[in-house]
């Protein structure tokens, strides 16, 4: 079943516009961390008034936990806090902040496993499958083991309206698995288990949609590119899986990233207020060749993957309650032939990768899950295996259509 053109045609008019290892002060629970001086309080800002914003509509409380929020995120961890042994980086924001504080960036991380048999091993016992670079002391540096022969490369994903998306209901997101679409596409659900909640839930951030909600996503994310324990992810990474140098580095006690009783939240907590409450790309004001490009897109067939919106359920945050959502993404996994990673990961196989959303694709510096494509035009000529007829047209169109469709992709 094709997208209808009224959401296609809805979508496109909304987007014209018509409409981090260093000391320093502790925390509560003296973790130490550097904090950046905290920038003067920004009233609340019209709809998509830039990148980096808050939401609009937030109330007072809310607008407060996302500036702790964004305080938190971009604090410099410490090994006296917790960082490491060994981690990725110290800071949230070193691998998300292309346009804004929770943007994209052209940092990779290592993934690394191996394939025999057609099985995949994750390479548990030796670490993997995440490779972290960097250490708190030279003999627990982490190398890939020579046994793997899958070795990829992800870039960080950008988080503007990462909220959202979290507030897309799972019916919504498993009824996108239902629709016929052209070209043999055909979208899988990635479900996981929310460690927040021990619930069952559809999965939408991460390249392999290996998470189902921010506070799960952000305490993944303190553990394996930090090395912060916390209540949800209490075991720390040993080197390479060598337990005896992880206890003769792991000097701070878990859990690293206690809750403070005040406030009933931990910096993972504030992490995931940030990234919720964090607004959504700006909208530009389409030009005659966008707005052709954008018919071209849908002519394409680039909808059956990327769809132009969604919309959230009810919330009690009136910001982000039965809101569209102009993501360009189905949150569904597909299968990417050649530009799979390789890497299994909770549900998704090697070839699976999650559509990418494409909202805000002015602002990332490199594209593709691995940031090989330096273009948009690059990363479009790079689609294989469901989107190879999609980009079998792209690469037919005459330069002047070509144009057309990347104005649009660069205003959305």
């Amino acid at each position: 079943m094709k997208l209808s053109h009224t959401i296609v045609a809805a979508a496109i008019a909304a987007l014209a516009g018509t409409s981090i290892a260093q000391i320093g002060s502790s925390s509560f629970h003296h973790r130490h961390k550097l904090k950046p001086a905290k920038p003067p309080q920004r009233p609340v800002p019209g709809a998509g008034a830039q990148f980096g914003d808050p939401l609009s509509g937030l109330d007072a409380t809310n607008l407060q936990a996302f500036n702790d929020g964004r305080e938190e995120f971009e604090a410099v961890e410490t090994p006296e806090g917790g960082l490491g042994p060994i981690f990725n980086d110290s800071s949230c924001v070193v691998c998300h902040s292309a346009g804004a504080t929770g943007g994209a960036s052209a940092v990779t991380v290592t993934r690394f496993g191996r394939v025999s048999n057609g099985k995949f091993d994750p390479f548990e016992a030796l670490g993997g499958s995440l490779l972290q670079r960097f250490t708190i002391a030279p003999e627990a540096q982490e190398k890939i083991p020579a046994q793997a022969n899958v070795i990829a490369q992800r870039v960080a994903t950008p988080l503007f309206g990462a909220g959202l998306i979290e507030a897309i209901p799972d019916g919504d997101i498993l009824l996108n698995a239902q629709r016929r679409q052209p070209d043999g596409v055909h979208g899988r659900v990635s479900t996981v288990t929310d460690v927040t909640t021990g619930k069952t839930r559809v999965g939408r951030f991460g390249w392999k949609l290996q998470q189902a909600t921010l506070l799960a996503f952000a305490g993944d994310a303190y553990l394996n590119e930090m090395g912060v324990t916390s209540r949800f992810f209490p075991t720390e990474n040993a080197p390479n899986g060598n337990q005896a140098l992880l206890a003769k580095y792991d000097l701070v006690p878990d859990v690293e990233d206690a809750v403070d009783p005040a406030t009933g939240k931990g910096d993972i907590d504030h992490a995931a207020d940030f990234m919720r409450f964090l607004a959504p790309p700006p909208p530009v004001r389409m030009t005659a060749s966008a707005l052709a490009g954008g018919n071209l897109f849908q002519q394409m067939q680039c909808t059956a993957c990327h769809m132009p919106v969604m919309f959230t359920g009810p919330n009690p945050i009136a910001a982000l309650s039965h809101q569209p959502v102009p993501l360009f993404s189905d949150l569904l996994l597909h299968d990417m032939g050649s530009l799979g990673d390789g890497i299994e990961q909770g549900v998704a196989k090697g070839n699976e990768m999650r559509t990418a959303p494409l909202w805000g694709l002015r602002m990332r510096p490199r594209f593709l899950h691995d940031g090989r494509a330096a273009t948009v035009a690059d990363a479009i000529s790079a689609h294989a295996g469901e989107a190879t007829a999609s980009a079998n047209r792209f690469k037919a169109l005459k330069p002047a259509q070509r144009q057309q469709l990347l104005d649009y992709l660069n205003g959305i």
